[in-house]
């Protein structure tokens, strides 16, 4: 009963929204002004390891002001700014609604693009626009504003709660300088968040995704010990053997995981990935190695994406006891790379049921939009979300970006002038929907 109460109160306070008639003609030029915005924006080289910062901050304040918003700067390590900006809601009593984007993006190899990363090349052919960052994550980053453009300026809306945008440095490299910081902060404490919005990713069907959970990132580097020897000499627990014996554990273990993915069982999001990225070892010599020496030492590095479902004790125990045993001259380090629990020591993740009141709130500003969700998912990667799931804050991770590759981190990343200005619609549904609803006094 009380998710039919939310809805009923949501369509009552979008049929009293009042709008203003805005010519085909006027329509053209403020889409155009919309996609001129955001090719600004991609121009900005903000790529790892030396984003620049400055200028698009710069030029988000501009935009800001331009639409009457506030802005606040923080910067809680030098040279890593955090922009927030605020529209005041006529309630800012009730917990403020947070949309999120990153200011980082990853690095480009110009000579595998066929447009340079940096020049937002729009082609006149297709409308797709090629930027490092298209999709991952500056399109969000301008749809918010432009989506309050449209709710503030033309369509006379005023939200209830408070709608921040937040704009974090760092979250391609973790947000330990971006996020992380800034949920540590009073300033933070100060907004009392009560829904937070992140990115999501493209999707290639005509529906959108969302994503309750992110899978929490392990780097794990296991070390083997062992007598150096001839390289003729076959004996027992040398270390390169013993760093063998390891490899191949994980690989069946990673075999495992992904045969349920292959069998339809999961979603790659769902199981446990372990992926090696790097392998040390041997004597080197000025032409290479010395093959006729068995080393003494042998390293590997691997990349470990833990689903919120999963028990990370357990893993830890896998870890000590069959890759990496000390009875084997192993030793082994896991790097957390950020937060697996809660505040309480639940999973990080958001329920999307009606047991949580924004979620069928969400639902329907998609629907009313004309827009289509998949079925709620895990992220496989991470993104700055797992900060806020960690304080307990209702979390979803969404980029309205539909019948689109998914080109995050690939060469000759773009997003379509259409799907670009079709997520601008939707985030005008979301912003003017979350903003309106109350939750009704029982």
């Amino acid at each position: 009963m009380a998710t039919f109460h939310h809805l009923l109160l949501i369509i009552a306070l979008i049929l009293l929204s009042s709008s203003s008639y805005i010519s085909t003609k006027e329509l053209e030029e403020e889409e155009e002004a919309a996609i001129n915005r955001f090719k600004e924006y991609l121009r900005f080289k903000t790529a790892h390891p030396d984003p620049n910062y400055t200028a698009p901050v710069s030029f988000l304040i501009n935009q800001a002001e331009s639409i009457g918003l506030q802005s606040k700067t923080l910067e809680f390590v030098p040279g890593k700014p955090v922009l927030l900006l605020t529209w005041p809601g006529s309630n800012p009593s009730l917990p403020c609604i947070l949309f999120n984007s990153h200011l980082d993006s990853v690095p480009a190899e110009p000579d595998k693009w066929s447009h340079p990363p940096f020049s937002a090349f729009h082609s006149s052919d297709t409308g797709n626009i090629f930027a490092r960052g298209a999709q991952d994550d500056k399109c969000i980053s301008i749809q918010y504003l432009e989506a309050i453009r449209n709710l503030k300026l033309v369509k006379n809306f005023e939200p209830i709660r408070t709608v921040h945008v937040l704009y974090v440095p760092d979250e391609e490299i973790g947000g330990f300088d971006g996020m992380a910081k800034f949920v540590e902060s009073s300033e933070f404490r100060e907004l009392n968040v009560g829904f937070f919005m992140d990115e999501g990713q493209a999707s290639t069907s005509d529906e959108f995704r969302v994503f309750y959970a992110d899978r929490s990132p392990w780097h794990l580097i296991i070390k083997a010990d062992g007598a150096p020897a001839h390289g003729s000499r076959m004996f027992d627990n040398s270390a390169s053997e013993n760093l063998m014996k390891s490899i191949e554990m994980i690989t069946r273990f990673r075999d495992a995981q992904f045969d349920v993915v292959k069998a339809g069982k999961a979603a790659n999001s769902e199981v446990i990935s372990v992926n090696p990225v790097y392998l040390k070892s041997g004597i080197p010599s000025p032409t290479g190695f010395v093959m006729n020496m068995q080393p003494s030492e042998a390293e590997a590095g691997f990349d470990i994406r833990l689903p919120p479902t999963v028990d990370p004790d357990l893993v830890k125990r896998r870890i000590a006891e069959e890759w990496a045993p000390a009875t084997r001259n192993m030793t082994y380090q896991i790097i957390e790379k950020g937060p697996i629990r809660d505040y309480q020591g639940r999973p990080l993740m958001t329920l999307t049921n009606d047991s949580n009141p924004w979620w069928p709130v969400f639902k329907y500003a998609i629907t009313s939009a004309g827009g289509k969700l998949q079925k709620p998912e895990i992220l496989a990667s991470t993104t700055d979300a797992r900060y806020m799931r960690q304080l307990g804050i209702p979390t979803f991770g969404f980029s309205p970006m539909s019948d689109t590759p998914i080109l995050l981190h690939d060469h000759n990343e773009f997003l379509n002038d259409r799907v670009f200005l079709r997520g601008i619609e939707v985030y005008e549904s979301v912003i003017r929907s979350l903003s309106s609803f109350v939750e009704p006094s029982h």
